[in-house]
C-alpha cells in the first residue's frame, strides 16, 4: 500500500503565489514519474505538471511561464510552485506518482486532493 498526502493548498488573491508538496510513503521500491493534476467544479481532471525520474518535466501551457514542478527523489517528494496565480488556477489540486510497489508492474496512486482558491 502506498499513501499520498498533499498539503499547501489554500485561499491566495490573484497574482499571488502558493507552493504544493506530496509526500509518498509505504511500500515503495521506486518511483518512476510524479504528476500534479487538478480539478475544477464541473469540469474534468486534467495534467497540471508532471516530472520523470530523470527529470524532464512538462507543462500545461495554460501554466506554462507560471508553475514550476520539482521533486526529491530521496524523499518521495514532489512540489509545485504556482506564481502569478489567477482565479482560473481555482481547483482542487492532486498528486499522482508511478510507484513500484509489492507488484511485479508500477501502479498509479492518487492523493487526496489539496484545494487551491484564487479570488479576484
Amino acid at each position: 500500500q502506498v499513501q499520498l498526502v498533499e498539503s499547501g493548498g489554500g485561499l491566495v488573491q490573484s497574482g499571488g503565489s502558493l507552493r504544493l508538496s506530496c509526500a509518498a510513503s509505504g511500500s515503495i521500491r521506486s518511483i518512476n514519474s510524479m504528476a500534479w493534476y487538478r480539478q475544477a467544479p464541473g469540469e474534468q481532471r486534467e495534467l497540471v505538471a508532471g516530472i520523470t525520474g530523470g527529470g524532464t518535466t512538462n507543462y500545461a501551457d495554460s501554466v506554462k511561464g507560471r508553475f514550476t514542478i520539482s521533486r526529491d527523489k530521496a524523499k518521495n517528494t514532489v512540489s509545485l510552485q504556482m506564481n502569478s496565480l489567477k482565479p482560473e488556477d481555482t481547483a482542487v489540486y492532486y498528486c499522482n506518482a508511478d510507484v513500484y510497489d509489492t507488484a511485479s508492474y508500477p501502479r498509479v496512486w492518487w492523493g487526496p486532493g489539496t484545494q487551491v482558491t484564487v479570488s479576484s
